[in-house]
C-alpha cells in the first residue's frame, strides 16, 4: 500500500516536472496543470503567512504570475518542483506581509478558514503519510535546526525576525536553516 503511495507520488512529480518544461517554453496550458495539482498547497502556505483569505489569494496569483515567468529557471536536479514554487509562495507572502505590515491570524483561525471540501481519502491518506515522514525527519534534526525550520517555512517567520527573537546571528539561522533541509531531502528521499 505505501508502495503504491509512493509510486503515485513520483508519478505526479514527473508530471508536474514535465509541466513546467511545457511551461518554460510557452505551452499556457501547462501552467492549469500547474495550478489543478499545486493551488491547494500554495494557497495554504500563502493563506498561513498572510492570515488573510482575499490577501493570500491575490498572492497566490502572482504566485502564479512569478512561476510562469520562471518556469525556465527551474531545475529538477535542485529541487522538486512543489519545494520550488513553496519557496516562491512563503517569499511572496513574506513580501505582503512587508508591505502591509499586518499580523498574521492563529493557526487555529487559518485552518478553519482553509477548509472548504473534506479531500478524497487517497489523499488524505497520502497527506497524513507524508505528514508522518516529516515529523519522523524533523525530529531527526537538531533542536536549533527544526526549531528554524519550523519558525521560518511553517509560522513565515523571516530570518531577520528569528534572530531578533532568539538573539542568534542571521548567517547562523540561515546555516541550521540550509543543513536542515538538506537532512530532510535526504531521509525524505526527494533527489
Amino acid at each position: 500500500m505505501q508502495d503504491g503511495a509512493e509510486d503515485e507520488m513520483q508519478a505526479a512529480r514527473q508530471q508536474l516536472v514535465e509541466a513546467m518544461a511545457d511551461a518554460a517554453s510557452g505551452e499556457t496550458s501547462a501552467v492549469k496543470t500547474i495550478y489543478d495539482m499545486t493551488s491547494a498547497k500554495l494557497f495554504g502556505i500563502c493563506l498561513r503567512i498572510c492570515g488573510d483569505r482575499e490577501a493570500a489569494e491575490d498572492v497566490l496569483q502572482d504566485v502564479y504570475v512569478k512561476v510562469w515567468r520562471r518556469a525556465s529557471s527551474f531545475d529538477p536536479a535542485k529541487a522538486s518542483p512543489i519545494s520550488w514554487m513553496a519557496v516562491i509562495a512563503r517569499n511572496a507572502s513574506i513580501d505582503w506581509c512587508r508591505r502591509e505590515t499586518r499580523h498574521a491570524v492563529s493557526s487555529d483561525d487559518t485552518l478553519m478558514m482553509a477548509i472548504d471540501d473534506a479531500p478524497l481519502a487517497d489523499t488524505r491518506l497520502e497527506q497524513v503519510e507524508m505528514r508522518a515522514r516529516l515529523i519522523a525527519c524533523l525530529e531527526n534534526l537538531s533542536a536549533d535546526q527544526s526549531g528554524a525550520i519550523r519558525l521560518a517555512f511553517l509560522e513565515g517567520r523571516t530570518y531577520q525576525q528569528l534572530s531578533q527573537d532568539q538573539g542568534t546571528p542571521v548567517g547562523t539561522l540561515k546555516s541550521w536553516v540550509r543543513r536542515g533541509i538538506a537532512q530532510l531531502k535526504a531521509c525524505l528521499g526527494d533527489d
